[in-house]
């Protein structure tokens, strides 16, 4: 990284020499590289063993791995700190393949219980997000999302930073992962513990949520009530062109003020890092949200009026109408001497209500049993706190007078 400053410098100022802090900076740098490369020689020739690669890769708990390290390859403790000091020195330099392996190595060797756990995770995570090895960074992103849901940190709200950490950092994986919005709708909406993050100290997290679902094709219906109610809940806290979108079509059915709105998303998605890339599936899927809540009210819509509130032309929307009931996504008929477009009546079978009364189930149930855990832990150290006290003498001097008969 001091190379490539150097680089810029010269690059904005031609031919001036660079800054001496600049020049001591790089020598400092690349002395203690030589150091920690010295101290982690010893490390890397035992992880470069065929023996121990064959162990690693066939043992899946971590301290017997530790042990057999330990005793057959003269492995120390000391070396993980050692070990992670020299990745964190990868990961400053640039080199986020080697930061990434040697995390790895890191994460599989410490004890949970280590100070250092976390981070390794979160720097490894860190790391195949600047390369991005999407399918490896979801891997760590879920592995780093059990740790903190399961670890009790001194405070909750060490906890829910963590959580709130964990959203932010999640958006540069969902939004490029190929099922990242079926993930973000799970996690964001349906995870009690995520939701009330969310509610708490990130609602603009909302924007990313209600673009999921948008774009998602195959589970927006389902989910579409729920995230209404979401909106709902915190459109006191936050709103934008966006969410205020959903909350003109579904809550207040002002298609007007949706069709305003959808003017304003474009502006927004096109300056936002994370949404820049589902603009056109956004304005799709937004014009056919319009369409199918007009057609709820309407059985005889004229194309032009139509046209006028999906910001269309009136033949690209003749055109798109006939496309849709062409893929099948729309029961609908064209008079073309008239300009309007009849709907069919499309009535829900039992199949489709059972799913809709039944849908998010899953999730409802996996948050009682959560809940239902930590309640019984909580009154296991309850019980455990109570047979303590129990055990401990009423008389403060009683035991020294036991020591002394």
């Amino acid at each position: 990284m001091v190379d490539f400053a150097m680089d810029v410098y010269r690059s904005l100022h031609g031919d001036d020499e660079v800054p001496i802090n600049l020049r001591d900076k790089r020598v400092h740098v690349v002395a203690e590289l030589k150091k920690l490369q010295a101290d982690t020689e010893p490390i890397m020739k035992i992880f470069e063993n065929p023996e121990v690669i064959s162990q690693i890769q066939s043992t899946r708990d971590g301290r017997h791995l530790f042990e057999y390290l330990e005793t057959s390859h003269g492995f120390r403790s000391e070396m993980l700190d050692t070990l992670y000091a020299y990745a964190k020195f990868q990961y400053e330099c640039g080199n986020y393949s080697g930061a990434a392996e040697y995390l790895y190595f890191h994460r599989v060797l410490v004890p949970a219980g280590d100070k250092k756990a976390v981070s390794s995770l979160w720097g490894k995570l860190a790391s195949e997000i600047l390369m991005q090895n999407w399918d490896a960074a979801l891997e760590d992103l879920q592995r780093l999302q059990e740790v903190i849901d399961a670890s009790t940190f001194v405070t909750p709200l060490q906890s829910l930073q963590q959580r709130t950490w964990l959203i932010h950092w999640s958006l540069f994986v969902y939004f490029n992962h190929p099922e990242g919005r079926d993930y973000i709708i799970d996690k964001f909406l349906y995870q009690p513990a995520y939701l009330n993050c969310i509610q708490t100290t990130c609602p603009h997290i909302l924007r990313y949520l209600t673009t999921a679902v948008i774009t998602n094709k195959n589970r927006r219906r389902q989910v579409l009530k729920d995230l209404v109610k979401v909106i709902q809940q915190e459109s006191y806290t936050y709103r934008d062109p966006i969410t205020e979108f959903v909350e003109c079509l579904y809550v207040n059915f002002d298609f007007d003020g949706a069709q305003q709105k959808l003017r304003e998303c474009e502006t927004v998605l096109v300056n936002d890092f994370f949404l820049v890339a589902c603009l056109d599936d956004f304005i799709e899927n937004a014009r056919l949200f319009i369409f199918e809540t007009f057609c709820r009210i309407h059985n005889c819509i004229s194309i032009n009026m139509l046209a006028e509130k999906l910001n269309m032309g009136g033949d690209e929307a003749e055109r798109w109408i006939v496309n849709l009931i062409r893929n099948a996504r729309l029961d609908a008929k064209i008079d073309s001497k008239l300009g309007h477009v009849v709907m069919g009546t499309q009535n829900i079978s039992p199949y489709q209500q059972v799913i809709e009364k039944t849908k998010n189930l899953v999730f409802r149930s996996q948050g009682l049993v959560v809940a239902l855990e930590k309640k019984e832990q909580q009154l296991k150290q309850h019980a455990g706190r109570d047979n303590r006290q129990q055990q401990q003498p009423s008389d403060p001097y009683a035991a020294w007078g036991a020591e002394g008969m």
